[in-house]
């Protein structure tokens, strides 16, 4: 895991919550742009540290297999 993935999984954890905006990343790294912030969480979820979670209208990022809605769909 390199220093900006790190520094995503950093902030996840230190929330109550489990499932995040894109817009919630983009203050972590002020210094890149949307698509780079958009890039460094596409390769998180394709390593499988993150996954995808929609609710029909919007897409949320979330660390893999944590908070209720995996346990829900009988995911681990």
């Amino acid at each position: 895991m390199n220093e900006d993935q790190q520094k995503i999984v950093d902030f996840i954890k230190s929330k109550s919550k489990t499932k995040f905006y894109f817009n919630d990343f983009l203050e972590l790294f002020p210094d890149q742009g949307p698509r780079g912030v958009k890039k460094i969480l596409t390769s998180m979820v394709q390593a499988e540290i993150m996954e995808f979670w929609s609710s029909g209208s919007t897409t949320m990022y979330g660390l893999k297999g944590a908070g209720k809605q995996s346990q829900a769909e009988g995911e681990s």
